[in-house]
């Protein structure tokens, strides 16, 4: 007998082919998140956020249980289901799309039944072999983020010969791995992971050269929000980083920069002037240099 694919199975596939960049909303109820830890810990608190990104013109949002900024400990799988579920739970009940931010086939399997409807990996899989079955399971979009290691140690493996085609590289043997474990290629969304294993200078060689991995022809997710290189960039005289809550206008530029070079969506912290600047950016006519298949 063949499953008919769930409700929030069809709206995730469905924010695979819009015809406009997807814009990622990020909640993360965590304490320790370096952008939004500790603000949204409660579940009235995470709902009322969350649907603040959904009106600003949210396409999706990305709710996380565990901090992956640099540094950072682990939680344990109940820990992060516990925060998480229940306010995919309400969310679901009021219509908001929603992908899994976690590295946990447990935890992504928790919040797909709960109602989230994609599954965002920043480890790609590598964090839990488990995880591609999850998504190949429930034929749900799966997001592979080039990753080489946990929080507390990746800094320590941000070493590249050049970092575009090993991160195309590595990136194609995740894709390799999920399409063996049984996830149709139409699922699959890439994400080159700034921040992630790697420096300052290896993001913007990565965002230099977007075109290397939209040429994948996958649909490519690009999440530089607040990000620490974004603060280094503009830091003031004194050398300290631009403050977290001040690289709003720097992220907005990546994400018009990310767009322009065939970007499938962006997933931002400041919704509503991403969604602002990519309605002045389309108004001008400006062709996306790929669209998603």
């Amino acid at each position: 007998m063949t499953t008919q694919p769930t409700e929030s199975q069809v709206a995730g596939h469905r924010l695979i082919h819009v015809d406009h960049p997807v814009v990622m909303g990020v909640l993360n109820v965590t304490p320790d998140s370096f952008s939004d830890g500790g603000k949204y810990t409660d579940v009235d608190s995470a709902v009322e956020h969350a649907l603040d990104l959904r009106s600003a013109g949210a396409d999706i949002v990305d709710i996380g249980g565990e901090s992956t900024r640099p540094g950072a400990g682990r939680v344990d799988a109940p820990t992060e289901i516990a925060r998480v579920v229940p306010v995919i739970k309400a969310l679901a009940a009021a219509g908001v799309p929603m992908s899994i931010d976690t590295t946990r086939a447990a935890v992504a399997s928790a919040a797909l039944e709960a109602g989230a409807s994609v599954v965002n990996d920043v480890s790609g899989g590598l964090a839990d072999p488990g995880m591609t079955r999850v998504a190949a399971d429930a034929g749900c979009p799966l997001i592979l983020m080039h990753w080489r290691g946990h929080s507390r140690h990746m800094n320590e493996l941000a070493v590249y010969q050049n970092v575009v085609t090993e991160v195309r590289d590595e990136l194609l043997q995740r894709v390799d791995e999920a399409l063996a474990a049984g996830v149709a290629p139409g699922q699959i969304i890439l994400d080159p992971g700034l921040g992630f294993a790697k420096t300052a200078e290896h993001n913007w060689e990565l965002s230099a050269h977007l075109d290397v991995l939209v040429g994948l022809g996958y649909p490519l997710l690009f999440a530089a929000s607040r990000k620490t290189y974004l603060g280094r960039l503009l830091a003031g005289p004194d050398g300290a980083p631009r403050p977290v809550e001040q690289r709003e206008a720097a992220t907005l530029a990546t994400s018009l920069l990310a767009v322009a070079a065939g970007a499938w969506g962006v997933r931002v912290h400041d919704v509503r002037s991403t969604v602002d600047a990519l309605a002045v950016w389309r108004a001008t006519g400006s062709p996306r240099l790929r669209t998603a298949s």
